[in-house]
């Protein structure tokens, strides 16, 4: 009897199925374990729909029994640890195929479900890929559901999931009232009204940006904060600083990134976050005396730790269990910064005027260079600029004017016509802020020889006061024309943080984010595409503007437009095309490429040392490359985007409402073919990874030696036959120094910078997925493959780019390699946290 018992025992094991005659389906549930906190165990279960056979009184798939978690297995990986439970589950023979999980939490807090892996009969498995935190069914009041990693558009959706589909996605869309609690999944939008505070007074009051033809902007995710008790018309602001702004649950740093964050940003909390610092290093705005000075901010040896004093201050604005993550993590002291590559080989390369000109090519704002189109340089009100032939005509190589503008060899750095409008109220600060126009000569060796700058000043009755400076060579002195390459610097600094970086990739990405969450199921193959790139987007964002972007915030203190930072980038938002996001599109419009159809990008370049823009290229044809792919496996005909009715609200909300400011352009793709489709993505992933990374991930290299990217002036150029111009010509450099920030701000500006520029250990690169099991589809997994392959042979062409010596813009003098474009890391080690300057993350995540 007992042999026979156990012979039963091993076919039905063999069979998959209990003694009872009912299937067995095993499997594992894996949850992220943080900080001190246990495990939810036995206070959490876990239950599968069907997605093949479907419940004839519900009209779902059918419903399993549920099955605890329990005897969980303790494992780390790369520094976090993970606890693995075993689950069961006895179903109907006739119950199908798992399509959806079923978490149910009646533990006292939050767990992160990191994934589930189920096995079922044929040797498959199904996995469920949810990197997503699960609260108490006592706050949220419903369980959780997660999709298998099996993709359908809406119309292919089996029946059984169709009602599942459709009501988690609207339950993520919320009904737009109320205060978002933390524990709340809801994505909904808004306008910039959370940057002023007007109860600190009319100082702080700050115009909503968004709504209105006056400031139009992207929106922002929606937090529901009630409004000013001053101003209705501005969200009310916590009343200390508050790093816990509400953004949805799944788009939150994870506990290890946000420790890491803090603890980067120990040098900025030191002076500026906690109030009894802020004020004592605000009584020393001494200027610096010498360039000696600013050297000793450096050390190649940072040694240890946060000081007491800063960690009893510190220990009062985070939770306990954070303090403790910071404290561990912190390692180095918040006065003194590393070496800048800029000045690491070459300290004084940063003056040369072929690395100022290098540096509109391969530095930190690569994008806003163009070639001249007319001379002299006119603004959108056809004021002429004050620049004449005679200027230039003597440093042209020989070329006369005429010859070298129909060789397309003059260019423009413009920073004018935007700033003059607001040059009186920035200066009535206490700045001293010129609107500048740089024109630069293209050498025959393809570097770029600044000839004049123009700096100009408003007047009375709509006139200008501009003068213009030449190089040292035409008679000027040399310590002029440095001064003037400051204040074209300046400018670009403004330009590049506020617009190149913040907006044109942080802000323009969000709604996007917003509408994929709001209007594609999980379940949808392009929220599965898209999801790597929207990583702690949504996070960072609401992070500046609590505290960089917000009235009094870091870069109102740091960048030269103070108050009127965020309303200046609203003005070029009003001229923002998406599809002009597109590289190609971008290098068209600036004439730095000539249409080409035999050219994999589509375009040519006017001249081959352009690395932001050669890199930027291959980068972006393998994206492009990489979406086709993806897209062709999943829509077989322009029909299949047209019939997609989740693909359609989502393009519409994006236009509608995402950037509803913009509704009625009619640049906007008509997504009706499969084409608009790809070029949609291409543009957005390009945006969100390969733009972002060029933009910021070097801004310490460059910018972390504030002299050769200063971000204010706070003395006018010298007008020969005054006092100042003798006081300049004694001590040209105590002048130069003196016109830049004072070390308050200089100190604050660099340890900003720093953290941008620093890759957490947790980044994802391009070509990089945080799960290997995130599709089941065979065939995106290949083309993925493909994609990798791809990116490293451009790896490898930039390696050897960088090692020709006739380009000569790839390293410049200050011996800088250009590895912002390089991908990494699959084939490299470029994924060590800290500041490497290369690297491609997928997503908007610093």
């Amino acid at each position: 009897m007992q042999q026979r018992w156990c012979r039963n025992l091993q076919e039905c094991l063999n069979s998959g199925h209990d003694l009872q005659g009912h299937h067995v389906i095993k499997g594992n549930v894996v949850i992220r374990r943080s900080f001190s906190r246990s495990g939810p165990g036995k206070s959490a279960s876990v239950q599968l729909y069907s997605s093949t056979q479907i419940d004839n009184n519900t009209g779902r798939g059918k419903l399993s029994e549920k099955s605890n978690l329990k005897d969980g297995k303790s494992s780390k990986e790369n520094g976090i640890r993970f606890t693995t439970y075993h689950v069961t589950f006895h179903v109907d023979p006739e119950f199908g195929i798992p399509g959806v999980l079923i978490v149910k939490n009646q533990h006292n807090h939050e767990f992160f479900l990191h994934s589930a892996t189920l096995e079922i009969s044929g040797n498959r498995n199904i996995h469920f890929d949810c990197h997503s935190w699960v609260y108490p069914i006592s706050k949220t009041e419903i369980d959780r559901i997660f999709f298998s990693h099996t993709s359908y558009l809406p119309n292919q959706t089996p029946v059984a999931l169709r009602e599942l589909r459709r009501e988690e996605l609207v339950a993520l869309r919320g009904d737009g009232r109320g205060e978002r609690k933390e524990w709340e999944r809801i994505y909904d939008y808004d306008c910039y009204n959370d940057l002023g505070n007007p109860d600190k007074g009319h100082g702080h009051a700050r115009p909503v940006l968004g709504g209105t033809s006056a400031y139009p902007y992207p929106r922002r995710g929606r937090t529901g904060r009630p409004p000013n008790s001053k101003d209705t018309h501005t969200e009310s602001q916590p009343s200390i600083i508050n790093l816990d702004i509400y953004v949805p649950p799944d788009e939150r740093f994870s506990p290890k990134k946000m420790s890491e964050f803090i603890s980067n940003s120990i040098g900025a909390i030191v002076h500026f976050l906690i109030p009894e610092a802020k004020s004592f290093f605000q009584k020393d705005r001494k200027n610096f005396e010498s360039f000696d000075q600013l050297y000793e901010m450096y050390s190649h040896d940072r040694r240890n730790v946060i000081d007491s004093w800063t960690a009893d201050k510190l220990k009062n604005l985070v939770p306990d269990r954070l303090f403790r993550e910071i404290v561990k993590l912190s390692k180095r002291n918040p006065r003194k910064f590393p070496l800048p590559q800029i000045i690491a080989k070459e300290n004084w390369a940063w003056k040369e005027d072929e690395e100022f000109g290098r540096e509109m090519l391969s530095g930190i704002n690569p994008a806003v260079i163009q070639s001249l189109k007319q001379f002299p340089p006119e603004s959108k009100t056809g004021k002429r600029s004050s620049i004449t032939a005679s200027h230039i005509e003597h440093n042209l190589d020989g070329l006369t004017l005429q010859s070298a503008m129909e060789q397309w060899r003059i260019f423009i750095l413009d920073h004018h016509d935007y700033l003059m409008p607001y040059l009186d109220r920035i200066n009535s600060r206490g700045m001293c802020i010129y609107a500048t126009r740089t024109l630069l000569f293209l050498r025959n060796d393809s570097t770029l020889k600044p000839v004049a700058i123009e700096l100009s000043l408003p007047g009375h009755d709509e006139e200008e006061h501009s003068m213009v400076i030449c190089p040292a060579t035409q008679g000027t002195p040399a310590a002029l024309w440095n001064l003037a390459k400051a204040h074209v610097v300046v400018n670009d600094s403004g330009h590049h943080q506020l617009i190149s970086h913040w907006l044109h990739t942080h802000a323009v990405v969000e709604p996007f984010i917003i509408a994929t969450r709001r209007q594609l199921s999980s379940m949808h193959p392009v929220h599965r595409l898209l999801d790597p790139h929207f990583k702690d987007n949504m996070h960072i964002n609401a992070l500046a503007r609590a505290l960089l972007l917000n009235s009094g915030g870091i870069l109102e203190r740091t960048m030269f437009p103070g108050r009127f930072s965020l309303e200046l980038s609203s003005t070029f938002y009003k001229d923002w095309r998406f599809d002009e996001q597109a590289l190609p599109a971008d290098l068209l419009k600036r004439r730095m490429a000539l249409e080409d159809p035999h050219e994999p990008s589509g375009v040519r370049m006017l001249f081959e040392d352009y690395p932001y823009a050669v890199d930027g290229l291959e980068i972006w044809t393998a994206i492009k490359t990489w979406v086709t792919d993806f897209c062709s496996i999943f829509y077989p005909t322009d029909y299949a985007v047209i019939s997609d009715v989740e693909i359609q609200a989502w393009w519409l909300e994006i236009r509608k409402v995402g950037h509803g400011d913009k509704r009625d352009e009619k640049w906007w793709y008509q997504m009706n073919t499969i084409s608009d489709l790809i070029q949609t993505l291409t543009i957005l992933i390009w945006v969100a990874s390969a733009l972002h990374a060029s933009v910021n991930f070097g801004q310490y290299g460059y910018a972390g030696f504030l002299p050769n990217r200063p971000t204010m002036c706070r003395e006018f150029i010298p007008i020969e036959g005054t006092p100042e111009f003798a006081e300049f010509l004694q001590n040209p450099d105590q002048y130069y120094l003196k016109m830049l920030p004072e070390r308050f701000t200089t100190t604050l500006e660099i340890a900003l910078i720093e953290v941008l520029s620093t890759h957490m250990s947790d980044e994802e690169y391009l070509g990089q997925r945080v799960s290997l099991e995130w599709t089941d589809n065979e065939e995106v997994r290949r083309r993925l493959e493909k994609f990798k392959e791809n990116l490293r042979q451009v790896e490898n062409r930039i390696l050897e780019r960088n090692r020709d010596s006739r380009l000569k813009n790839r390293l410049g003098p200050a011996k800088v390699p250009y590895t912002l474009l390089y991908p990494g890391p699959d084939t490299s080690n470029v994924s060590a946290p800290g500041i490497t300057g290369k690297g491609i993350p997928n997503s908007v995540s610093i």
